[in-house]
């Protein structure tokens, strides 16, 4: 498949939310093979007008990689014990990131259902700490580019609009009201949290 080159991230954080879902994260892992995933739920988050950002209050050291240019990883860790994938958006120097929620494993189950020690498929990547252990993605992969290797994303004909669902955000006490998760409609491997509030 024809992998996302530069352009494709180049766009508003909220639109390239939508436009992820149904593309295909991989990763060569060292022994050469890939890891595959296809992109099932989503949420944007923005530095401006967004207090559950993490770039809310400014840029730091732990946020820095959010003001990088579209395309890079931003990999931090939560709640003492995931890792969570996010996909740097946004012109440079101007914060924005959207989420990777969940996918459905395309390459590679054998290795993912070892690092997440359970053998059914619709568990193996349906929360973002679950694909980060699926995949090994840990702090050592914040900042990695998606043009350079490791890690790209190849692309998947685009959704029809009628089977992309949004609902406000998970797991978040501020901005709470923002409907900025996206998902695949039906998808088995999306998160189920706050499945009874979603809306299309």
């Amino acid at each position: 498949m024809q992998r996302l080159e530069k352009q494709f991230f180049e766009r508003p954080t909220l639109e390239l939310a939508a436009k992820l879902l149904g593309k295909i994260f991989v990763r060569r892992i060292a022994d050469g093979s890939f890891l595959k995933g296809r992109i099932v739920e989503t949420e944007a988050y923005l530095g401006f007008g967004d207090e559950a950002c993490h770039a809310w209050r400014g840029r730091t050291e732990r946020n820095s990689m959010m003001f990088a240019e579209p395309g890079r990883l931003y990999v931090y860790f939560t709640y003492g014990s995931h890792y969570m994938l996010n996909i740097v958006s946004e012109p440079e120097q101007t914060a924005g990131a959207v989420l990777i929620r969940a996918m459905e494993p395309l390459a590679g189950e054998s290795f993912m259902r070892e690092r997440r020690n359970t053998s059914l498929a619709a568990n193996l990547m349906s929360g973002p700490g679950k694909l980060t252990q699926a995949m090994d993605i840990d702090r050592s992969c914040n900042g990695r580019s998606l043009f350079e290797g490791e890690f790209h994303l190849e692309d998947a004909p685009e959704l029809p609009e009628e089977t992309i669902g949004s609902s406000t955000r998970v797991g978040i006490t501020r901005s709470r009201d923002l409907p900025w998760r996206k998902f695949i409609i039906g998808n088995p491997h999306v998160s189920r949290v706050k499945a009874s509030s979603n809306t299309k």
